[in-house]
């Protein structure tokens, strides 16, 4: 309870704050070792040195923090940053009592599609990416997709978290194409795993690139786009849709890219088809891109380059590169070079906590 607004003392000042007896002001000066720095005073603020009166303390409150455990756990200045690689548990023991003393920032990134196989196979899509705006944890950059999404209220409890891995690349005939990333989710905030990509000829048609939290390059022979992004749902998108490919029929062939979480992927025609890129954030203290889609394969072309964030780019054979792990980079899609080829599998997902605790 605070320091009494009317007819403080020094008892109600040690009681509040803490203390010993001979009781001396100088003991309460703000940023010491009693008295957090910024502890609201109405009749203050409380100096840092020098001249100090006991009205200065009233309505003074002994100001927390909130405390948590979980994953792995890094600071950054009055900032605590817990990473999450794989399932776990957020465990708030207590929230703070200063203002947004229960707010929480959070990057919520799923698990990246495969990319499709065969002769020219789509790349996978990149997981679903979702982030807050970073209002309450300190001034760090973080990408457009958090611009006005406020922090997250938590209380003290358990919030499970699960870290969407990345889904399998096709492989040779007759597999259908990829599988699809798997979900990530911290509270009420699910990423949707990444679409996977087509493949190219089995069946005939080839498929199309699969929906997802962003959606998989289309595999080339087939007069269909690539897969939906922010699938399902949410403000703003989680994602973007695949690239559609160079349709069958008109000469040497190319597959669509695997979307991304901030651009589309790239289509086959008339360019290679690129993954789209991925989005960057600073929430864990260091800039980092993540949510690449991955490159659709070519037949007879140069590999197509993965997006930025960990998509992988298309290759030969079976020789297609997998998204970055950590990232929910998209798989990139298998090239022609004279032998049917697997598709490379999606990057792991991930999911990072940060908020003021001191």
């Amino acid at each position: 309870m605070a320091v009494p607004s009317t007819n403080t003392s020094m008892d109600d000042i040690q009681n509040e704050f803490g203390g010993s007896n001979p009781i001396s002001l100088s003991e309460y000066y703000s940023g010491g070792p009693l008295v957090p720095a910024g502890a609201p005073a109405p009749n203050g603020p409380i100096p840092g040195s020098g001249q100090i009166s006991i009205g200065q303390f009233r309505a003074a409150e002994n100001i927390t923090f909130l405390s948590a455990t979980g994953g792995t756990v890094n600071t950054t200045g009055d900032y605590k940053i817990h990473t999450f690689t794989g399932p776990g548990t957020f465990s708030v023991s207590s929230v703070g009592n200063q203002a947004n003393g229960d707010q929480v920032e959070y990057l919520v990134v799923a698990g990246g599609g495969g990319g499709g196989s065969d002769e020219a196979n789509g790349g996978g899509g990149a997981g679903g990416y979702r982030e807050s705006s970073g209002a309450n944890a300190g001034a760090y950059s973080r990408s457009p997709l958090g611009s006005g999404v406020p922090s997250l209220t938590v209380s003290a409890g358990s919030y499970p978290i699960s870290v969407g891995s990345g889904g399998g690349g096709g492989q040779v005939r007759p597999s259908p194409g990829g599988t699809k990333g798997s979900n990530s989710s911290f509270s009420n905030i699910t990423s949707t795993g990444g679409g996977q990509g087509g493949n190219s000829n089995t069946p005939n048609p080839g498929t199309v690139g699969q929906p997802g939290g962003c959606g998989g390059g289309s595999g080339r022979n087939t007069n269909a786009g690539g897969g939906s992004g922010n699938s399902p749902p949410v403000s703003p998108p989680q994602g973007q849709p695949g690239g559609d490919p160079q349709h069958f029929g008109t000469g040497s062939h190319r597959a669509g890219g695997g979307g991304g979480s901030t651009q589309a992927g790239q289509p086959g025609n008339p360019s290679p088809g690129e993954g789209g890129n991925g989005a960057t954030s600073s929430i864990n203290a260091s800039s980092t891109t993540r949510g690449g889609g991955g490159g659709g394969g070519q037949e007879g072309h140069p590999n197509a380059p993965g997006g930025a964030g960990g998509g992988g780019p298309s290759g030969p054979g079976s020789s297609s590169t997998p998204g970055t792990a950590q990232t929910g980079g998209g798989g990139g899609g298998s090239n022609w070079t004279n032998t049917f080829g697997s598709g490379g599998n999606g990057g792991s997902g991930i999911v990072i906590i940060r908020y003021k605790y001191q």
